[in-house]
């Protein structure tokens, strides 16, 4: 693992502390399960950190001082959606970036793993989340199929 890889889990590690998933999973177990999926040290980076700015008090400009380079930054800015940004909108950004789109693949199939969707117990949650990640992945120009194939994820 890369200095800066290491740098990242650290940060991801603390930021998302006490913080749940859907099932009630400790949260930075999703991040570690993305980066985990992603070869070059800045996507891992980015994989380790695409939630921090979204769901915790950290900033870019924190992430920037922290010594995260200028491109690692900007995807995970890519990464972070807006309040009232529509999804559309919001993989647009993704797409623009170098790094962001094989990272939100990753999240995708860590998010879409039926394994892991079966773990919500309400069925409207789950349907709903189902629909999510299909259109986010044919917004990403791909088939949620062909993102948790990309990514080994057993169907």
């Amino acid at each position: 693992m890369t200095d800066m890889v290491e740098l990242a889990r650290n940060v991801a590690t603390r930021a998302h502390a006490g913080q749940v998933d859907k099932v009630g999973r400790p949260y930075i177990e999703h991040p570690a399960a993305v980066a985990a999926r992603l070869s070059t040290a800045d996507e891992r980076v980015v994989g380790w950190l695409h939630d921090v700015v979204e769901d915790t008090d950290i900033t870019l400009a924190e992430l920037r001082a922290m010594g995260f380079t200028t491109e690692q930054v900007l995807a995970v800015d890519a990464m972070t959606k807006r309040r009232g940004e529509t999804l559309a909108e919001s993989m647009v950004r993704v797409m623009a970036d170098p790094v962001a789109p094989r990272v939100k693949r990753a999240d995708v199939s860590h998010n879409g793993d039926p394994a892991r969707l079966a773990l919500v117990e309400d069925n409207a949650t789950r349907a709903r989340l189902q629909t999510k990640y299909e259109r986010t992945a044919g917004l990403l120009g791909t088939t949620l199929k062909d993102v948790l194939s990309e990514f080994g994820v057993r169907r």
